[in-house]
């Protein structure tokens, strides 16, 4: 990856969490959604550059990604701006130069879903997939609710989409994932790596519907049964895993997905207590949130951003340790407090400067 290349991701990054916190700074943060920019630059700015510049293999951006990139960032200024209709054309570009990625690497109809193909190619395709299938979801959203009102869901609302964005780099991380573990040919390996790809994909799905629904207890069902999938292809990657630095930070990055899991399974717990407050559990949702991109979606970004670099001349111990103080503690406070945001952009940016920019090691350098 070019200098120029990481200094325009670190930015652009930089900036995503910057203006998840801009709302206590701006006397009028609570008229425009800084949170939509917040989630749109790191997602489908950051997250869909990266994964498409990943897809395609090359040291610099081609024509393609680099426009995907540019259009990415005028999307999330036009829907900050609520100019919906502009957005939704875009929305439309922006999916058809995923496809021609996709297809590029990939089949039109995802046939190795259902064969014995490295369940790391079939992430990777699912998450191309799923990325361009979220921005013609969202174009559709955005034409019913603002033109045409066919359908009418209190969940059925752009945000709600929005944040649909990340689940494609969970699922580019979980590629990186299982394309570092051994090869085993044992047939319950094999089965168990399967059907954690499935779980996975069909289980976010569903839940996706049953938000769409508001069906709480068919969610909690869900989201246990998630929770499960992880632990168990985390027990596989533990077991499989190859020794190599990467596993250090994709290790700290499934901890922050099972704390995700943790944390969403006790917001929907408490939504059944009598007498709950939607706005004391709100500190609870920004910690999930805040684990979710900036925990999980960012240990799999930073190893797509240096994939070919590894081993690298970091200190991944002490970064990762700095990681769950801005994760964990300075960003959600954060959110409330000023100068724990401030702590918290400046750690994240650190944090982002030593893993895009430390050198290779003398071995990768000399190969």
């Amino acid at each position: 990856m070019s200098v120029r290349l990481k200094a325009y991701l670190m930015i652009l990054m930089t900036l995503a969490l910057f203006f998840g916190f801009l709302h206590i700074f701006i006397m009028d943060g609570k008229v425009y959604n800084f949170e939509r920019l917040h989630i749109f630059l790191f997602n489908l700015c950051s997250g869909g550059t990266i994964l498409l510049y990943f897809s395609e293999g090359k040291e610099h951006l081609t024509k393609k990604t680099l426009l995907f990139s540019a259009l990415a960032l005028s999307y999330a200024l036009f829907a900050f701006l609520k100019l919906y209709f502009v957005s939704m054309l875009i929305a439309l570009v922006l999916a058809v130069i995923v496809e021609k990625i996709r297809l590029k690497k990939f089949t039109f109809f995802p046939y190795n879903f259902f064969t014995n193909s490295p369940v790391s190619d079939k992430f990777h395709q699912a998450s191309l997939l799923c990325l361009s299938v979220g921005l013609v979801i969202s174009a559709l959203v955005i034409a019913n609710n603002e033109y045409l009102r066919l359908v009418s869901f209190s969940k059925l609302t752009m945000d709600t989409f929005f944040l649909g964005f990340s689940f494609p780099l969970s699922l580019i991380t979980m590629s990186v994932m299982f394309s570092l573990m051994k090869d085993d040919a044992s047939f319950n390996i094999r089965l168990l790596k399967d059907a954690g790809f499935w779980m996975v994909n069909l289980g976010v799905i569903i839940f996706f519907l049953f938000i769409m629904f508001e069906k709480l207890k068919s969610q909690l069902i869900v989201t246990t049964l998630l929770f499960f999938a992880v632990v168990m292809i985390f027990v596989l990657f533990a077991k499989l895993g190859i020794k190599a630095q990467q596993k250090n930070f994709l290790t700290s990055g499934m901890v922050f997905l099972l704390f995700t899991a943790v944390t969403g399974i006790l917001y929907i717990l408490m939504k059944f207590l009598p007498g709950y407050n939607q706005d004391e559990l709100k500190l609870l949702l920004r910690l999930h949130a805040f684990a979710s991109l900036y925990g999980w979606n960012l240990s799999g970004l930073a190893i797509l951003c240096r994939y070919n670099d590894f081993p690298i001349m970091l200190d991944s111990k002490a970064i990762i340790v700095v990681h769950w103080i801005t994760v964990v503690i300075l960003a959600p406070l954060g959110y409330y407090f000023k100068p724990f945001a401030v702590f918290a952009v400046i750690f994240y940016a650190v944090m982002l400067y030593f893993i895009l920019f430390s050198r290779s090691s003398e071995k990768t350098l000399n190969a």
